[in-house]
């Protein structure tokens, strides 16, 4: 009887094992957004601690920029989302990208005309209570 027991419970740890990698996002199929030329980048709550936002803009045909926003505890939504515009705004090239916020708590990112339509991705966030949606305008 203790003989089968153990083959038992590596069978039932490989098959664990096995579905949680099955069903685990794989690097290797994470896509980038299809480019659009505005996005709307929502603020919600206030920061419950110190912390950064990450952002990756990819213009069509372009090289990826990593926009870093630093936010202090205690932060509220709007100033949030006027953080975030002011690290769009340092970071890009004013030639090609226009942010604002717009709503108060709301940022739109555009393209400026005759620039290259981007991508925008959310790629971490360490500000507790602060949750970021990406909208395509």
């Amino acid at each position: 009887m203790k003989r089968l027991v153990l083959p038992r419970l590596w069978l039932a740890a490989a098959s664990l094992l096995f579905l949680a990698l099955s069903l685990a996002p794989s690097m290797s199929t994470a896509r980038t957004p299809a480019p659009e030329n505005k996005w709307r980048i929502q603020c919600s709550e206030g920061a419950n601690s110190t912390g950064e936002i990450v952002f990756r803009v990819t213009p069509e045909g372009g090289a990826p920029i990593e926009v870093r926003v630093a936010i202090k505890d205690g932060t509220g939504e709007n100033s949030v989302a006027r953080r975030i515009r002011d690290a769009f705004d340092a970071t890009l090239p004013r030639e090609a990208f226009h942010s604002e916020v717009d709503d108060g708590e709301d940022v739109l990112v555009k393209k400026r005309s005759g620039a290259a339509d981007f991508s925008l991705e959310l790629v971490s966030n360490s500000v507790k209570s602060v949750r970021i949606n990406l909208d395509r305008e």
